[in-house]
């Protein structure tokens, strides 16, 4: 049975929220500067691609809540879905199995729209914003057991089309786990994994 002692000092969830707003607002503002042909395009494209991270668990085992003393490395896929030039759905999984502390690692699975910002045509670039939401699992350590958490994810980054099919993404998220640890007579404080990943995509059509 885990001795659970929840750390009160967290990372900031309002830094987070302004700064996916501040993107939104970007990207609403640069969607109304468009043609209308262009904001409206009904040309859908699948892109389906893969990915290397590393995150911070914000876990350091033996039920402290707060910076982990190693970082988690992992793999995982990612699906973009376009509908039009401003409605797009983005789906991922992420499993983070390496440099583990005490045994401890981490997966998500979310899902959720995808906003661009922009697109830079002298780079080839577009900057994005995303808000997901899903399941986070946690394998505690020395396997003593997992857990099972509603999971939110903040973020953004930027793709850089290669060619006609290719592409590569730098990617940021902020998580925000929710009713963690989930124990009754427990008090339930969120988890707020962050970290960054890289990786190619490949368009489908």
């Amino acid at each position: 049975m885990l001795t659970l002692l929840v750390m009160m000092k967290r990372p900031p969830l309002a830094s987070a929220l302004a700064l996916l707003s501040i993107l939104f607002a970007a990207g609403t503002a640069s969607a109304r500067a468009q043609v209308v042909p262009s904001a409206t395009s009904g040309h859908i494209s699948l892109t389906a691609g893969a990915l290397a991270s590393v995150f911070q668990p914000d876990y350091m085992g033996y039920g402290v809540a707060g910076t982990a003393p190693n970082r988690l490395y992992g793999v995982g896929a990612f699906v973009d879905a376009r509908f039009t030039r401003w409605f797009q759905v983005e789906g991922e999984g992420r499993w983070l199995r390496f440099n583990k502390y005490e045994g401890i690692d981490e997966d998500n699975y979310l899902i959720g729209p995808r906003l661009p910002i922009h697109h830079f045509r002298f780079l080839n670039a577009t900057p994005y914003a995303k808000a997901l939401v899903g399941l986070g699992r946690m394998n505690f350590e020395n396997n003593d057991g997992s857990g099972n958490y509603c999971a939110l994810a903040y973020g953004g980054g930027i793709d850089f089309r290669l060619t006609r099919r290719f592409s590569a993404r730098g990617d940021f998220q902020y998580q925000q786990w929710l009713g963690w640890p989930n124990i009754p007579g427990i008090q339930n404080t969120p988890l707020y994994p962050y970290g960054a990943s890289a990786g190619v995509g490949y368009r489908i059509f």
